[in-house]
């Protein structure tokens, strides 16, 4: 048996072996659906009309679940940073930016009433504890651990003490630090996402053979977080086994915000949803047959 057939007889076991983990009324793992995320983030941009637009349009193109960002900006942000000039639509430093983006709780109760009259999950990244408080009123399916989090072990075990299924981005951090932040959060009910962190990202920086690569490593079911233009790579990211795909989401990549051009249009995610879709009714089990609708052909063309 040459290596390449045992690193392939090692990576299927690794997968049946994987448990899935329930997020609210689905299951993220191998053999279920892909369990798409739509970002809003901060796309919204401190509107709640568009915050809606955008809610309305991930629950038409068929998406799972909405998720936003929440922070505390005094003490995620230092006071240098918050006061640095930067010309913006709140006001002439980044702190304007900051709070003119963070949605409060009458905001995060408009989205949860509006996200349950469309049949549509939403939870939140939390950068910080009170973060995590706050959004436990709204008793979310799971939390998602931004990158820059991953190496902040008070945070991941503030998060992990809420009991809640957990989802773990990994951009712009090393294996010795995605293995250190598995150790601390435990394998149970986490979903470890492949990230690149630039936006938008190279498609040569993609790498998305990670996926496998951490399917073998983690024995959790594997997703993929997105930042790049296009959907073709997202797409392959399903193929290639991520049993989460999350990309942000846009009214229109031309909007003004740092993370609209990294995000995809709503006619877009129509098209990724569709095409995730189509590849999970064609993969099959894997088991070569001969199906009756063959038969005539197999009879008309084949010399006897």
């Amino acid at each position: 048996m040459v290596d390449g057939q045992c690193d392939e007889i090692w990576h299927t076991q690794a997968v049946s072996s994987i448990k899935p983990v329930k997020v609210g009324n689905k299951l993220i793992g191998p053999g279920q659906p892909c369990f798409v995320i739509a970002e809003i983030g901060i796309n919204h941009n401190g509107d709640m009309a568009v915050c809606k637009k955008l809610i309305d349009a991930a629950a038409e193109s068929g998406c799972d679940a909405v998720k936003f960002q929440k922070r505390t900006v005094d003490v995620v942000y230092t006071k240098e940073e918050l006061a640095r000039p930067r010309e913006n639509p709140f006001g002439a430093t980044n702190g304007d930016l900051k709070r003119g983006l963070e949605f409060g709780e009458k905001e995060y109760r408009e989205i949860d009433a509006h996200c349950k009259e469309k049949g549509i999950q939403w939870f939140a990244s939390c950068w910080d504890e009170a973060s995590v408080d706050f959004m436990e009123q709204f008793n979310p399916s799971c939390y998602k651990i931004a990158s820059a989090s991953l190496t902040d072990d008070k945070l991941l075990q503030y998060h992990r003490s809420k009991k809640r299924p957990i989802l773990l981005s990994t951009g712009m951090s090393s294996l010795k630090e995605i293995d250190h932040a598995v150790e601390v959060l435990g394998k149970e009910n986490l979903v470890v996402l492949h990230c690149t962190s630039t936006y938008p990202s190279k498609i040569e920086e993609l790498n998305l053979s990670a996926i496998t690569t951490f399917i073998d490593r983690y024995g959790v079911p594997i997703g993929y977080s997105g930042h790049e233009v296009g959907l073709s790579t997202s797409f392959a990211a399903a193929v290639l086994g991520a049993c989460t795909v999350e990309r942000h989401i846009t009214l229109d990549r031309a909007m003004w915000g740092s993370d609209q051009a990294a995000s995809v249009e709503p006619q877009g995610f129509v098209r990724l949803v569709r095409d995730i879709r189509v590849w999970e009714e064609a993969r099959g089990d894997g088991v070569k047959k001969v199906y009756d609708s063959e038969l005539p052909i197999r009879d008309k063309l084949r010399r006897k």
